[in-house]
């Protein structure tokens, strides 16, 4: 049975919303995704940066839910802003996506994405 341990050690600045160590005790079934975007399916963009940062984590959470996984699955993201004013927005998708067991996560801040219209993209790892 795979465990998924977090691990944030006293001698380690305390965490704001990600969890510094997550332990994976194989054997394990891993998934990797891709980057995610705020494109809903049918190929919009919302401007509202809310609502872009809400549907790239709803486009990572039907990636996990077709692999039979949760937000609990996460171990790792990455997540890229290329405007320091969607920050709060971001955290606060953050913390809503992973109520009580943030995963380990790096935040960079970007000269851009592949659309000038996206201001945010996420990558995860998820392990069940």
């Amino acid at each position: 049975m795979t465990q998924i341990t977090r691990t944030n050690p006293a001698t380690v600045r305390a965490p704001t919303g990600y969890t510094h160590g997550v332990l994976v005790t194989a054997p394990a079934r891993r998934l990797v995704m891709s980057g995610q975007i705020g494109i809903a399916p049918d190929g919009t963009i919302p401007s509202d940066p809310a609502a872009q940062i809400a549907q790239a984590f709803a486009n990572l959470r039907a990636i996990l839910e077709a692999h039979d996984m949760t937000p609990a699955n996460v171990v790792k993201v990455t997540s890229f802003l290329t405007d320091r004013s969607w920050l709060a927005a971001y955290r606060t998708a953050r913390g809503a996506f992973f109520p009580t067991e943030p995963p380990a996560s790096t935040l960079l801040f970007v000269a851009g994405l592949f659309d000038p219209a996206l201001g945010f993209e996420i990558e995860a790892e998820a392990v069940a």
